[in-house]
């Protein structure tokens, strides 16, 4: 029997299981949904009050995150973040999957070779799925996984639209020709 900690990819069946049981967990421990960006919302928040301490009481957002009872702070969404980054590590570290790799096969077919190109695209596209994520109210984790679990009607909506538009940004960004290049 091979050692699971050192396969590339899980059964996809074995992992939706997992993250069913997390996401009941998550309810039964802290009668909370599963999501992840109310974490760097939350870091941003209290970067925000580092800075300038005199907003927590006159901004709207500290205001009604306050009257709310949800204050910013680093909670169990900031660990399950964490937690996210050191277990993706530990994956790549025992399975032997981490590569030096910075600009995929793929993007270097469509863009070339510039790292830093690659970085900031990266970064610009992360800031825009937070962005959204925040507008929606919630993330893949939050709409995706824990919305469509409670048969939220919000959530199949988002799950459906954020499908659609990523088949429709891969399709610009690559083409039909970008197939070939997977």
């Amino acid at each position: 029997m091979s050692n699971p900690l050192t396969k590339t990819a899980w059964s996809p069946y074995l992992v939706g299981a997992g993250i069913g049981i997390l996401s009941w967990f998550a309810f039964a421990t802290a009668n909370h949904p599963l999501g992840i960006t109310s974490a760097f919302e939350n870091t941003a928040a209290l970067a925000g009050q580092a800075v300038a301490p005199s907003l927590e009481k006159s901004h709207p957002y500290y205001v009604e995150k306050a009257e709310q009872g949800e204050s910013p702070k680093i909670g169990w969404e900031w660990m399950l973040v964490l937690g996210v980054f050191v277990g993706a590590l530990l994956s790549s570290l025992f399975s032997g999957d981490r590569t030096d790799l910075k600009v995929p096969p793929l993007w270097r077919s469509r863009f070339g070779n510039g790292t830093a190109k690659r970085l900031v695209v990266a970064f610009l596209g992360g800031a825009v799925m937070m962005f959204g994520a925040r507008l929606a109210q919630g993330c893949t984790s939050g709409h995706g996984i824990s919305g469509t679990l409670q048969f939220a009607a919000s959530s199949w909506l988002f799950v459906v639209a954020m499908f659609a538009a990523a088949v429709a940004t891969a399709f610009l960004l690559y083409g039909r020709e970008g197939a070939k290049n997977v």
